[in-house]
């Protein structure tokens, strides 16, 4: 039971270490085995005064545990630091797959279990600061929680691709979003929506993102994600082309697609406007407002 318990605590630290950065995992390596080996190399008094034998023993066990704890506890950490690191490389080829694939067959072909991680992998690109929470199944209730600054949103992801996802799961993700105070929504699928789906979800800050805007959405995070100095000319050859398509690409080129900011790129939710003289008309609205305020017309 004691040894079960000890594999239990290395596995924590792994699983931590994982979730972690690259370099945070390293730092905690580096700063465990100084603290550790500190206290391995610490002298211990040989005589002690009555009644101090006690502390001399539970000294006597930390310098033997930190003897052996000053290697393993960070070789657990770095092992750590690298999965996440490899998972981090993971996501990224998914990233990349989907945006090379003008067919979509990547997204046809991928589990559900990477589908999230694409999909996670896209909003960090995009700025967020992104928690993965996905469950055991194949729909984990809200798989995604995003931060940018104070404001918190969530995301829904649907590996659908037989059925159009209905009205119910965005009003489920309503709900959510109104009992942990979300600013935002997203329901991200591989497939496509219901009408019903569309409807409920305007004016009511939920983006919906099917196959092909998710795509396109891919292909926008990657022209905009910031690249090494070095690499800045060949950053711009590689934004000319997707500058030079916009207006080619009309707004509305498929019927209930999402259309992406004219601004920043970034995703788009349908409002309804409350006051002006466009009061009661649906347009669409940047989802990262106030930070861009660009809008569309329906």
């Amino acid at each position: 039971m004691g040894r079960r318990k000890q594999l239990t605590v290395f596995e924590d630290l792994y699983g931590i270490a994982a979730a972690l950065p690259l370099w945070v995992g390293a730092a905690l390596a580096v700063i465990a085995y100084v603290v550790l080996h500190r206290c391995a190399m610490a002298e211990i008094p040989t005589t002690v005064a009555p009644g101090q034998m006690g502390k001399m023993v539970v000294a006597q066990m930390a310098r033997a545990l930190s003897a052996y704890g000053q290697y393993i506890l960070p070789l657990v950490l770095l092992a750590g630091a690298l999965a996440s690191w490899l998972a981090r490389r993971e996501r990224q080829a998914l990233g990349r797959n989907v945006a090379a694939s003008q067919s979509g067959e990547a997204l046809r072909q991928m589990t559900w279990q990477d589908f999230e991680r694409a999909v996670a992998e896209v909003f960090r690109m995009r700025g967020y600061a992104v928690a993965e929470t996905g469950g055991a199944g194949a729909d984990g209730g809200i798989d995604l929680r995003l931060r940018k600054g104070s404001e918190l949103a969530l995301v829904q992801c649907k590996h659908w691709l037989a059925i159009k996802v209905p009205v119910t799961v965005v009003r489920e993700l309503y709900g959510v979003m109104a009992a942990q105070g979300a600013a935002q929504g997203f329901v991200v699928t591989s497939g496509l929506f219901t009408a019903d789906a569309r409807a409920f979800a305007a004016g009511r800050n939920i983006a919906l993102i099917d196959g092909p805007a998710f795509a396109a959405l891919v292909q926008r995070a990657r022209a905009a994600a910031p690249t090494h100095k070095t690499a800045r000319p060949a950053a711009s050859a590689a934004n000319a082309p997707l500058r030079a398509a916009k207006p080619a690409q009309p707004p509305a080129a498929r019927q209930g697609a999402t259309p992406g900011c004219p601004r920043c790129g970034g995703i788009m939710i349908r409002h309804i406007a409350k006051q002006g003289a466009h009061a009661g008309k649906p347009f669409w609205g940047c989802a990262t407002f106030p930070d861009c305020l660009g809008v569309r017309g329906l």
